[in-house]
């Protein structure tokens, strides 16, 4: 898998680099957002971005709105800032992950396996294949084994959530945040309530949801 690692400090692409290297990524770098979109047309095979948004010439954001116009290949922004509008407008604009400086490289590299494994497993109608579980974000149906269950909206978006981060614990706060987009100020344990009811109607499944106590939880098959 090819990674364009996008960032205009020399030691920070090092730094990342060195990570994604030892998990047998090959990395192509870029100082500035004008040459990030050079390097991104000429190879046709890159597989994911790692994004910086403040940078000298053209920045993240304009970088983003670019490659969108003609591809949707997982990008992963960095930055120093972590305004909340600056994070929705990311979403808006397509990103697929968020994620502020300061950070841990080996948090940066799981993202980036999970998303490409998720991107991997997904069909060209869509769906993804984990396990026993058939999931089709764009038909909104689930289906375990082959049967399809019923789900409440928030379930549904609970197990995207969860898929979409396979292999990542998560703690209550930040599934919280991202399932529930912010807008709510209710006590954590919803989380639990939850995940209780998701486990129910995965039956035999219900296992690939692992608990990490003191934590949150963990997707895995």
């Amino acid at each position: 898998m090819k990674v364009l690692l996008v960032d205009d400090e020399a030691r920070m692409r090092k730094l990342v680099k060195d990570f994604l290297v030892k998990k047998n990524y090959q990395v192509v770098e870029a100082e500035d957002g004008s040459i990030a979109l050079e390097k991104f047309y000429e190879d046709k095979d890159i597989d994911i971005i790692i994004l910086d948004v403040m940078m000298p010439k053209v920045d993240g954001w304009q970088v983003c709105k670019e490659i969108r116009k003609e591809s949707k290949v997982p990008i992963i922004m960095l930055t120093a800032k972590s305004e909340e509008q600056d994070e929705l407008l990311g979403f808006e604009l397509g990103v697929d992950e968020y994620i502020s400086k300061p950070f841990s490289p080996k948090i940066l590299v799981a993202r980036v396996d999970a998303i490409l494994r998720r991107t991997s497993q997904m069909d060209s109608e869509g769906i993804i294949n984990v396990g026993n579980i058939e999931f089709n974000k764009i038909a909104h149906v689930v289906k375990i084994c082959g049967e399809p269950i019923e789900l409440s909206y928030k379930e549904f978006e609970l197990l995207n959530y969860f898929i979409e981060n396979a292999g990542i614990a998560l703690s209550r706060e930040k599934i919280l945040n991202n399932v529930w987009n912010y807008d709510y100020f209710g006590d954590a344990r919803t989380i639990d309530t939850h995940v209780k009811k998701l486990r129910s109607k995965l039956g035999e499944q219900a296992d690939y949801i692992k608990t990490i106590w003191g934590l949150g939880y963990k997707f895995e098959v």
